[in-house]
């Protein structure tokens, strides 16, 4: 299986570069995985509604020349539907089998993700109501991730 993982921004503490680098090392026996980081947009503190919506746009542009056409894909939306993890699990087992084989998860920046992306998405997920560092949600996304193959293989990890 091919899992994509599209986000705007780059990660620079060692912590969060050590924890991608970890769980992208666990995958490696279930999928092969491929992180895109794209550049993200300057946000001033004060913009006026016009100004991010750009930003968002822009960002979009970058995220939607990313994504492959044929993939699924999935934007982690604060709107988005709340999955358990075994409901991750059946559904990335269920693009295993009759999707192609190929997940893009899309993590926008600080100000969120562009209409056009949202309506590109196959799934809008949701981490739940509470708003997280991008950084944070890419460690998140990907244990939860290597988390599904655990279930899907039935070996010992998730409890």
């Amino acid at each position: 299986m091919q899992i994509q993982v599209v986000c705007v921004g780059k990660l620079k503490e060692k912590y969060w570069t050590g924890a991608i680098e970890e769980y992208a090392k666990r995958l490696g026996a279930y999928a092969r995985l491929d992180i895109r980081e794209l550049p993200d947009e300057k946000t001033p503190d004060s913009m006026s509604p016009a100004e991010e919506e750009q930003v968002r746009i822009r960002e979009g542009e970058r995220i939607l020349a990313a994504l492959k056409p044929d993939a699924h894909v999935v934007a982690l939306a604060i709107d988005g539907e709340t999955w358990t993890s075994e409901q991750l699990a059946a559904h990335l087992d269920k693009q295993a089998v009759y999707g192609g084989g190929a997940v893009s998860f899309v993590i926008g920046g600080s100000l969120g993700l562009s209409a056009a992306v949202l309506s590109r998405a196959d799934k809008k997920l949701s981490f739940g109501r509470m708003t997280y560092p991008h950084q944070l949600m890419r460690v998140l996304l990907l244990e939860q991730v290597y988390r599904a193959f655990k279930i899907n293989r039935g070996e010992p990890y998730h409890k």
